[in-house]
């Protein structure tokens, strides 16, 4: 304690203590400060402050004044919540309503102590080297009172694995990462403002804003723009938006949304400027607020807002002085801890080696040791989906091509594989990659291929160095994963891998969401030569034997050997889910259709008639019937369409093609050319021996004089079968790319900082860990606040209504004209996970069952049954479907829903569900901005 007055009868040292104080009041120069004693003084009225206890002490009592002037002015931060709730404060504000967001006296990332003032004065204090982490609060006037007792939950935050240095070093690094975000008021000096305010203590800006969510209208799927009106209607899993243009080309007084007619008066009008600022947390300790993606804190383990939590200065004080330990690695779940598969470890035992090799190459290029050059470290790779699913034919190429047996659906294994790479104590994800894999018992064309549906990375590998071919070892990590995973499908037997060079649109996202700023779009052009000099390492291996693309192999009259002899048929083009081939050959044959049933213009129509008659003719075949042109026809379309941008369509080959029937040999002998110009000719045993039944003259090769030998070689090592080893992974959160897509955009899991990258990846993988958790956290329907886990109330009949707690107290749900339940409190999300997993699937596929019985059942005596087809019943009779207030309506919906996800019937007795499946499809393919005809990249 540090005596302004030393000797009351000593007047020339109180004036110096007098001067002393007034300078602290004003100094700002910190330890470089040569005003004598200051120092000295500075550091024993913090020690004073932070221990000191009496309400009438003297030396704290201008502080405690300034302590209780800022409580009145400043807003309250409780929010009005339960007192054992867990202090949230997470914002879902407009552009122009931001509120201040104060921290109490307490360290920011420059060490710079903020004192109590809020009345322009504040003192600011430099702190020293002892105490450089530490939060400094005065004690509040109810020091004496009984706190409530907080649950010591492990694992809230993630710093609690962390030792002191890696918190110091996390710390040091949160204002570099803020410093990447792109402001959202469009002002070059909205961060410099924000840092005036009352800021985080770690990060040191008080107020950051997530990316505003994308709205699209449902029955286009298109975007709408930001500032602007558009209309929303209730639906029975989620809200549907209407943008202006759908609205108003829609006549009469009901619009059709997702199938069902909403009456225009029900929309409600919203405008696209929400704007959602970061989420808060308050220490339990120090009272200091802090940023949750700062302090790395999970909200969803913040069981019942009854969870202890402690800041990182905190937490660091309280290691140093022996008082706690950091907790061990398995304290919560990691990317290592996820399941491993035969393809995993594949993939990551090929990276290792790979890496390994990279960098013994690139030490002895530099004249370095091993250990004196940097490698990549800390990197998992994980199988994190492994579904069975089944691809529909869409209904007017299937019925084009029906009379050649051509297969309604096709039976396909979705899987997603993910890279994990520690960076300062976090496992972030840096790589997706999604893939659709058609086995040996699917049905020609799609008979073992391989489609590579789509792939998305983030800008924050470690190392940013060159490898030593001179590419960043980023791409050869990338490549090598690839590589890796194309090594696998031939040693399991898949013939040829697809591959759409697509870059996304501006503003769209693949897989992450929000990608950094420093990370550019790849122009079409350099991510097609980024998968050629992939394919090119892979071809070096004997892992591709051949690449051509889309058009040359399907599209020209010799295929891509200039010798091909099948038909050119759109039954022979692979059709793959999210492909640009099925959505444009639907889109040509609706333009067909409309032509047939004189649904355009008389003059357009004549014109269209003299393409199609033209085009026939050039194909020799006039006079085909009605499918048969139309399949001319397709083709014809299709090849206009993909000849710019055929080398967008990469065809990978990973067993040989005959070059005759373009047949992928897996099976006895394959004849190849002795001839240096004929390398890339084979021919499978069928057509080989049809060949030697011609004339020498019509022999290959056509036309010339000369004799080419040909020599058998015996196909080896490809399996009779493709079947997959590994189990199934079910995984709600990859059934789609949109599926995940949403994820993060409902919770604002962004990646365009390593600051967010951070805590999204931490929550993917809680996710993943805890599938059973609910995909978004409610928000409250009167103060738009997120509802904690066990303190809120929902309505069981109308899905999007929630209330917290505090607003239910106030009129007790009599606002609402359903019942309301309250949520259950989970004490421990890990430890019923499993049991609550299994038993929520048991009743749910309970119910789903009782469905597709009762849907076909003709005389049972169970009574589940026939309230079952009572349901069913009303739902055929009812006009309203899935809106209005009808209970029955809407649990039945419900259940068509669901049953549509998961059935894999192509005939199905359950009423609607080829209806919903198709509707899904079109939502889906509506989405994909860039799997649309006007959008070849």
């Amino acid at each position: 304690m540090i005596r302004i007055v030393t000797n009351k009868n000593c007047k020339a040292v109180a004036r110096d203590d007098h001067k002393l104080y007034m300078h602290l009041k004003t100094c700002t120069n910190g330890r470089s400060c040569s005003y004598p004693r200051c120092c000295s003084a500075r550091a024993a009225v913090i020690n004073h402050l932070t221990n000191c206890k009496n309400l009438e002490c003297r030396v704290c009592i201008l502080a405690r004044i300034r302590q209780n002037k800022r409580k009145e002015s400043t807003p309250d931060l409780s929010f009005d919540v339960n007192p054992l709730e867990k202090r949230l404060k997470i914002h879902h504000v407009s552009k122009s309503d931001f509120k201040t967001s104060p921290a109490k006296g307490s360290f920011c990332a420059d060490n710079t102590l903020i004192t109590m003032s809020n009345d322009g004065s504040s003192m600011l204090m430099t702190a020293e080297k002892e105490i450089k982490y530490e939060s400094v609060t005065l004690p509040a006037e109810n020091m004496g009172a009984a706190k409530p007792k907080m649950q010591e939950a492990k694992g809230v935050s993630f710093i609690e694995l962390f030792t002191p240095d890696q918190v110091r070093d996390h710390i040091s690094s949160l204002r570099q990462s803020v410093g990447q975000c792109k402001p959202k008021t469009g002002k070059p000096k909205a961060m410099e403002q924000s840092m005036s305010e009352y800021p985080c203590q770690l990060c040191g800006v008080a107020k950051l804003s997530f990316e505003p969510i994308p709205v699209y209208c449902t029955p286009c799927g298109a975007r709408i723009k930001r500032n602007v009106n558009y209309y929303t209607a209730e639906a029975v899993d989620s809200r549907k938006h209407i943008c202006h243009c759908c609205y108003n080309q829609t006549p009469g007084d009901r619009i059709v949304v997702d199938g069902t007619p909403c009456p225009k008066e029900k929309l409600e009008i919203q405008k696209n400027d929400k704007i959602t600022e970061e989420g808060w947390v308050q220490c339990d300790m120090c009272q200091a607020w802090q940023h949750q993606i700062c302090a790395l804190f999970n909200s969803r383990r913040n069981e019942g807002g009854q969870a202890k939590f402690i800041c990182p200065c905190c937490y660091i004080a309280q290691v140093e002085r022996g008082e706690r330990t950091p907790l061990q690695q398995s304290a919560v779940l990691g990317a290592k801890d996820l399941p491993r598969t035969s393809l995993s470890d594949h993939l990551e035992q090929r990276l290792f080696k790979k890496l390994k090799q990279e960098r013994v190459n690139r030490a002895r290029v530099q004249g370095k040791t091993y250990d004196e050059v940097p490698g990549a470290e800390c990197l998992v790779v994980r199988v994190v989906a492994s579904m069975n699913k089944k691809l529909q034919v869409k209904k007017r190429f299937f019925e084009t091509l029906k009379e050649v047996n051509y297969p309604n659906e096709f039976a396909y294994k979705s899987k997603v594989v993910l890279l994990f790479q520690k960076i300062q104590g976090v496992e972030v994800c840096l790589f997706a990659m999604m893939v659709q894999e058609f086995g040996a018992n699917c049905q020609h064309p799609n008979h073992r291929r391989v489609y590579l549906s789509y792939m998305d990375s983030v800008k924050y590998f470690q190392p940013e160095i060159r490898a030593v071919t001179g590419e960043d070892l980023r791409t050869f990590v990338f490549h090598e994963i690839l590589i890796g995973y194309l090594e696998h499908c031939k040693k399991r037997g898949f013939t040829s891998c697809y591959i759409w060079s697509c870059p996304p649109m501006k503003g769209d996202d693949y897989i992450f969401y929000c990608h950094p700023e420093m990370q550019k779009t790849p122009k079409s052009d350099r991510l097609r030569d980024w998968y050629k000099t992939m394919l090119e390492k892979a071809a070096k291996e004997n892992i591709v034997v051949e690449l051509t693309n889309l058009y040359d192999h399907f599209f020209e009259s010799g295929g891509s050997s200039g010798e091909c002899k099948v038909n050119m048929t759109a039954a022979r083009l692979p059709y793959f889910d999210g492909d640009y081939l099925p959505g444009a050959a639907e889109d040509f044959l609706d333009q067909l259709q409309q032509e047939e049933d004189g649904g355009i213009l008389l003059n357009e129509k004549t014109t269209n008639k003299l393409i199609a008659k033209r085009a026939l003719k050039e194909c020799g075949q006039a006079d085909l019937p009605g499918n048969a042109s139309k399949d001319v026809l397709l083709m014809h379309k299709l090849r206009e369409a993909i000849s710019p941008k055929k080398d967008d369509f990469i065809m990978v080959h990973l067993q040989h093609s005959c070059s005759y029937c373009s047949t992928l040999m897996t099976s006895g002998n394959f004849w190849g050319c002795c001839a240096c110009e004929c390398k890339n000719f084979w021919l499978c045993d069928k057509c080989y021996e049809a060949e030697q039944k011609l004339e020498k003259s019509d022999r290959h090769p056509v036309n010339q004089k000369d004799i080419h030998i040909l020599y058998p070689v015996e196909v080896s090592g490809v399996p009779e079968d493709t079947l997959d080893s590994d189990e199934i992974l079910e995984s709600k959160f990859f059934d789609t790319r949109l599926t995940f897509l949403g994820l993060c955009e409902g919770n604002h899991y962004q990646y365009d900082t390593l600051r967010r990258a951070k805590h999204s990846s931490l929550m993917l993988l809680y996710h993943l860990h805890n599938p059973n958790v609910p995909a978004f956290v409610p928000v409250c329907h009167f103060c738009c606040l997120n509802i904690e886990t066990g303190q809120g109330w929902h309505c069981e009949t109308c899905p999007d209504y929630n209330v917290c707690t505090a607003c239910y107290q106030k009129d007790g749900g009599s606002n609402h004209c359903h019942k309301l339940t309250q949520d259950p409190l989970i004490v421990d999300v890990d430890a019923q996970n499993k049991e609550a997993k299994q038993q929520n699937f048991t009743h749910l596929r309970e119910v789903l069952d009782l469905l597709v019985h009762a849907s076909q059942c003709k005389n049972c005596s169970d009574p589940r049954c026939g309230k079952m087809k009572s349901l069913i019943q009303h739902a055929a009779q009812s006009k309203t479907r899935n809106t209005g207030d009808c209970d029955q309506c809407k649990k039945i919906w419900y259940l068509f829903k669901h049953h549509a996800v998961s059935c894999k019937l192509s005939q199905c007795h359950v009423p609607h569900c080829r209806g919903l499946k198709e509707h899904a499809a079109k939502t889906e393919r509506m989405r994909q901005q860039a799997a649309e005809v006007s959008g070849l990249c």
